[in-house]
């Protein structure tokens, strides 16, 4: 009879792995939404600057797997496209954002307004095929038939919910796009943001950002 010996440097390198891998998704999935700190939004490659009413918006979409893993769902996967909403008022006096609209507009004239929070609870209570599949490298929590406490917390205090940008501050959050069936819904696009009114109620002229901007910027420098 031939006998086998194991090998237990190996068995310990195995075992050690799979326990990383554990440790690793169970962080992912057990970690709480934090809202990343935003900077003045001229700072940002994809802006709309209004010099002469001192506000200015920029919009960074959250489209890269280091970039969205501060979710805990993988919602580029459900068809939705975060894009962080950055408004700095440089001005003496109040805006208001109570009537503020947005609208992504695609190189294919598709025009989508921002999801609703009860849009993405439908969607991911319910997935189809329709949500666009995406290959980023990190564990996601399936969600079947419903959505969970955690997950609506972190939708809820993922919005972007500012009703005023007070003078020299700045409000951001992020809008939900719901891009699915579209392959590449940046490239070309533009985000059009309306209803931001100035102290006296007056609308202030459309903001138009172009999404080309954040595309063709260069990358932001690894920390060492």
């Amino acid at each position: 009879m031939t006998c086998f010996r194991r090998r237990p440097g190996r068995i310990r390198s195995i075992a050690a792995a799979l326990a990383l891998l554990f440790l690793a998704t169970s962080a992912f999935a057990g970690k709480d939404f934090v809202m990343p700190t935003a900077q003045p939004a001229k700072t940002y490659p994809a802006r709309d600057e209004h010099s002469s009413e001192g506000v200015t918006i920029a919009a960074d979409p959250y489209d890269m797997a280091d970039k969205a893993s501060i979710f805990s769902v993988h919602y580029m996967d459900q068809g939705f496209l975060p894009i962080f909403i950055v408004v700095t008022n440089d001005g003496d006096q109040p805006v208001s954002l109570v009537e503020l609209k947005a609208q992504l507009v695609t190189v294919g004239r598709s025009k989508l307004g921002s999801a609703t929070v009860d849009d993405i609870y439908r969607r991911l209570s319910h997935p189809s095929a329709s949500g666009k599949a995406s290959p980023l490298p990190f564990p996601t929590k399936k969600v079947k038939g419903t959505v969970s406490a955690k997950t609506q917390e972190e939708i809820q205090n993922a919005q972007f919910a500012a009703r005023a940008v007070e003078p020299h501050s700045t409000q951001s959050g992020f809008l939900f796009f719901d891009v699915s069936g579209i392959s590449a819904p940046l490239p070309g696009s533009r985000l059009f943001l309306t209803g931001i009114r100035d102290a006296k109620g007056a609308e202030l002229m459309y903001f138009e950002i172009p999404m080309e901007k954040y595309l063709s910027a260069p990358a932001a420098p690894k920390p060492n």
